[in-house]
């Protein structure tokens, strides 16, 4: 656990049968105890704020935008499914025809590597391709968070509120450090930082197991280590100081 005492003794009185009991909770209170203790008497400047708001919403305009979609001549009332088979990926589009009843839907199934040459399939067709579940989905069109946060199921949503938890602890030390430097006028990484690395670094490499994403679980892995070391050198520095006013102290007394 981090250093409760720093910060929270100035805004919240917790007694450590608390901090005990209820780990997660202390933690938050702490890193609350930290920024606010940070501000107060702090001019901050808006600048760096707006600068990250600035590169959020570019990096949310480029993954989820106009430029990151498929760009195939489908119709305009078409409902689309996103397909992958093996290393292909493409889409599926469902067309609704008023003028057969008994068989009223038809589909194109797109593919990136053949843009201008989709395949027609009548709905028979593509279930025996694709399967039922996918042709009915086509029709009536995924769940909205489903789409948006890519996932296929409520236990995927369930892990991406985890790997968002874990975004906000990973970008919470650098608001904390930014805060830190701020008030010093200069760069300063304080223990806290690495604390909220550890937290933030331990529940984003769970994330990514889930994913099976193997490059930022590569970078998880490593910086977990090098997290708990500097942790380890910080407690080591503090005993180191406390030992020599302990040993300073003792000198000066007769």
């Amino acid at each position: 656990m981090p250093p409760l005492g720093i910060g929270l003794q100035y805004t919240f009185p917790l007694t450590e049968a608390a901090y005990a009991y209820c780990p997660a909770t202390a933690f938050f209170l702490w890193a609350g105890g930290e920024a606010s203790a940070l501000v107060i008497g702090t001019q901050v400047k808006w600048e760096p704020a707006a600068l990250m708001a600035l590169v959020l919403g570019l990096g949310v305009w480029l993954a989820f935008g106009s430029l990151s979609a498929d760009r195939f001549p489908v119709s305009p009332d078409a409902v689309v499914t996103p397909v992958r088979i093996g290393d292909t990926r493409g889409i599926l589009e469902a067309m609704r025809r008023l003028d057969e009843p008994d068989d009223p839907w038809r589909f194109r199934l797109w593919f990136r590597h053949e843009p201008s040459s989709p395949r027609e399939l009548t709905r028979a067709e593509a279930e025996s391709i694709l399967g039922p579940r996918v042709v009915n989905q086509s029709i009536t069109g995924r769940r909205p968070v489903f789409r948006w946060l890519n996932i296929t199921s409520w236990v995927g949503f369930v892990w991406v509120c985890v790997g968002f938890a874990g975004q906000l602890l990973f970008s919470g030390r650098m608001v904390l450090q930014w805060l830190v430097s701020e008030r010093s006028r200069k760069s300063v990484i304080s223990e806290s930082f690495w604390w909220f690395s550890l937290a933030g670094g331990m529940t984003l490499f769970a994330y990514f197991i889930w994913r099976q994403d193997p490059v930022p679980l590569l970078g998880q892995a490593a910086g977990i280590v090098i997290y708990i070391r500097n942790i380890r050198l910080f407690r080591k520095h503090a005993r180191r100081i406390a030992s020599q006013s302990e040993s300073i102290s003792a000198a000066a007394t007769p």
